[in-house]
């Protein structure tokens, strides 16, 4: 436990983008909401738009905040930024609609949980390679 405390106190570009993520997804949960409740969609549709949506939120506010001393600056960079993470988060909407298929078919979860659980998981794998690759 105390690796972890002490890792997180050293890296607090980590905690930022746990930040941002987690303000997303709850912004992402709502939309989700939304979308079954009031749209009629399918929930596995709702949370992929849902998903492109915040995808683009968390790119903004990780530019301005947690990637702020590598932040995209020029247009060109803030657009090749922007669809790196794109391909980046993108990558990682099929794992994220796989666990909340699973989490829903399986253990019989609501899938606006299921969702918050898919979104932790894929967390790790978004937060390597937008930090190595976006970036980077």
């Amino acid at each position: 436990m105390a690796l972890a405390e002490g890792s997180l106190v050293r890296n607090p570009r980590l905690i930022r983008f746990f930040l941002v993520g987690l303000t997303a997804a709850s912004i992402q949960t709502v939309l989700l909401w939304l979308f079954i409740e009031f749209g009629g969609l399918n929930y596995l549709v709702g949370a992929a738009i849902a998903i492109e949506i915040t995808i683009l939120l968390q790119y903004v506010l990780n530019n301005a905040w947690t990637f702020s001393h590598d932040r995209h600056t020029s247009r060109w960079e803030y657009l090749v930024g922007m669809s790196k993470t794109n391909l980046v988060r993108g990558s990682a909407i099929p794992l994220q609609l796989g666990l909340l298929y699973a989490f829903v078919n399986w253990a019989a979860a609501v899938p606006l949980l299921a969702n918050g659980g898919a979104i932790a998981l894929t967390g790790i794998y978004r937060y390597v390679l937008d930090a190595r690759w976006t970036w980077g």
